[in-house]
């Protein structure tokens, strides 16, 4: 008698030191994220059987690099990746998911409503004016498979307080691409960048992340919004 198939939304053993007593709310991302990412464009047909390691658990790890209280802006959210595990697994920061199309805002405000989630979910483009002036000022941006690094920068690092940092998930060409564009992440206010390795002896296979710091010379208008001390 053959063995029943596995239930692609039951975490794997790790997911609890990821995670810990808020596990459940995880679980019901990844259930949300099964039964309506395929039907809403979100994620590929594929992913399901990965949506633990490829998606939840690849994005939460990255909490690894926030600081306690930090306000992260999530540039082009899409399906939450990697802002609502982020905000599910650290609920001590301050997470924006910041999304230009409507069905995939509508998608967010129900994920962060069904699972109470205390985040702010903004439709837009991290390169409008009006963007910059409500979110620029945040401690951090986030990004993942949003766009090369050099547009990302462009993008995404006016978000960020001098001193701030923008960290990019990348796949297995990250190095490659910020030696490419070295010369444009340094023109749009980057400095001292570098790549980690988040989820180590957790994931088998840890997420890429480039990470770079807005300089402190950079001109930041934060719309009167408090300046945040480092912390």
């Amino acid at each position: 008698m053959s063995e029943p198939a596995r239930d692609p939304i039951q975490p794997p053993p790790v997911a609890e030191r990821v995670f810990g007593l808020r596990l459940p709310l995880a679980v019901r991302y990844a259930r949300l994220l099964a039964e309506h990412g395929v039907v809403r464009g979100l994620i590929g047909p594929r992913e399901v059987e990965r949506i633990w390691d490829r998606h939840v658990l690849n994005s939460a790890v990255v909490s690894e690099l926030l600081p306690e209280g930090w306000r992260v802006v999530d540039v082009g959210s899409g399906a939450g990746l990697p802002g609502i595990p982020l905000a599910i697994a650290r609920p001590d920061l301050e997470v924006v998911l910041l999304e230009p199309m409507a069905r995939r805002v509508a998608w967010l405000e129900d994920v962060a409503w069904e699972l109470g989630l205390a985040m702010s979910i903004v439709r837009g483009r991290a390169e409008e004016g009006v963007v910059r002036e409500r979110l620029a000022g945040s401690d951090a941006a986030t990004a993942r498979a949003v766009a090369p690094l050099a547009r990302l920068a462009q993008w995404s690092l006016p978000l960020v307080r001098p001193g701030g940092r923008l960290l990019a998930l990348k796949g297995a060409s990250a190095a490659e691409e910020l030696t490419r564009d070295a010369a444009a992440v340094s023109a749009a206010g980057g400095v001292r960048s570098e790549i980690v390795s988040c989820g180590g002896g957790v994931l088998d296979a840890p997420t890429t992340v480039v990470v770079i710091e807005r300089g402190a010379g950079t001109s930041d208008r934060d719309g009167g919004r408090r300046r945040r001390k480092d912390r």
